[in-house]
């Protein structure tokens, strides 16, 4: 299997399965000479970890991570960063009635069809549990852009199903498991939940992220466009399947005149996008937004067939996410971080030395 690895000069390899014994990735690149400690990254896996509450998946993981490579007497010292998250509490069991059949919704039948052998067993490389060596990465990541721009990560859910949540604070998304914004909207955010799995089914979610103080220059012209990037992170999340950066799908009934974002001495005028024109950074806020579809491992039985071709109900059981979205926030933060921890080493490398003859203006978030 190719495709575990991410970035070009920050690059990040992971390794391991929902029900094997460890999880991790291997981190090449990072720059010598910064203090780290598992004290630096776990916070971050604390955010994602499961079982935080009612409303996600009540498999119960420390995910306590070990810094196994990489780090002398608590610098980095410039070689590969190893990290692992021990598996705690596997229960294949719960698994039995869907190894010879597939998930409509899910990757049992793509991963079967291209390998010739898949682990049914939560997932196993396709489960959102692979997320977290990508969130514990992103926290070296995230700890390095801000000693050297002050670049602060941020995000919330701003949709869980049918439910859009308008904005109020960021103070309010670490008070509440929804990482939402708005702290009026909980009670029915858990009420719609209570209902979703009184009834065995699962629901999407939408989620805001945002970088601020992100250096003006980050990213290339053509191929590797900082946005692309940006949306090619957000894709590699497990259950995403729409990216918007900026104004995204509102642009389409947006005049000219409108859109564009007016350039003052005081700054630009607006931030339509996203912190981004022709692929490098403004010096804005960058700001993406992404739609997770509703879990596929449902109590809900479901048409679907064996692997035989044979026609067959499926009913999954076990300790699923009724809404993966819930714990995405973490994770699409990382993924932001990943891509620009690695476009800021790029920059670095190619126009490290360059000079604008103009002067940068305020980036307005």
């Amino acid at each position: 299997m190719s495709g575990n690895t991410f970035g070009t000069l920050f690059t990040v390899t992971t390794f391991g399965e929902s029900h094997g014994p460890a999880i991790g990735c291997v981190i090449d690149g990072c720059p010598p000479g910064m203090a780290l400690s598992e004290a630096d990254i776990q916070p971050e896996l604390d955010r994602r970890k499961p079982g935080t509450s009612r409303h996600v998946t009540q498999r119960k993981e420390s995910d306590t991570v070990e810094i196994l490579s990489g780090v002398y007497q608590g610098q980095t010292t410039g070689t590969p960063i190893a990290l692992l998250i021990r598996n705690e509490d596997q229960r294949s069991k719960d698994y039995g009635n869907i190894a010879d059949s597939f998930r409509p919704g899910h990757a049992d039948y793509t991963y079967l069809h291209k390998y010739g052998i898949r682990d049914p067993r939560g997932g196993g490389r396709s489960s959102a549990r692979l997320t977290a060596p990508a969130v514990g990465a992103a926290a070296i990541a995230k700890k390095w852009l801000r000693q050297q721009y002050g670049t602060v990560f941020r995000g919330c859910m701003s949709q869980l199903g049918e439910l859009p949540i308008p904005f109020e604070s960021w103070e309010h998304v670490a008070t509440n498991p929804f990482f939402a914004a708005n702290v009026s909207m909980i009670s029915r955010l858990e009420a719609y939940m209570d209902d979703l799995r009184r009834d065995g089914d699962s629901c999407g979610a939408r989620i805001d992220v945002v970088a601020e103080n992100v250096p003006v220059g980050l990213g290339e012209p053509i191929y590797d466009k900082l946005d692309a990037d940006i949306a090619y992170a957000m894709m590699g999340i497990n259950a995403v399947k729409g990216v918007e950066i900026g104004a995204g799908f509102r642009s389409v009934a947006e005049k000219g005149s409108i859109h564009g974002d007016s350039l003052t001495p005081e700054g630009f005028a607006g931030n339509n996008a996203g912190g981004v024109l022709g692929g490098i950074s403004t010096g804005q806020a960058i700001t993406v937004s992404i739609a997770i579809k509703p879990t596929s491992s449902i109590r809900t039985p479901r048409q679907s067939i064996d692997i035989n071709g044979a026609p067959v109900m499926v009913e999954t059981f076990g300790r699923h996410d009724p809404c993966v979205g819930i714990r995405a926030t973490p994770i699409a933060e990382a993924m932001l971080a990943l891509v620009l921890m690695d476009h800021a080493l790029r920059h670095r490398a190619q126009c490290g030395d360059v000079r604008s003859t103009s002067v940068p203006i305020p980036g307005r978030r």
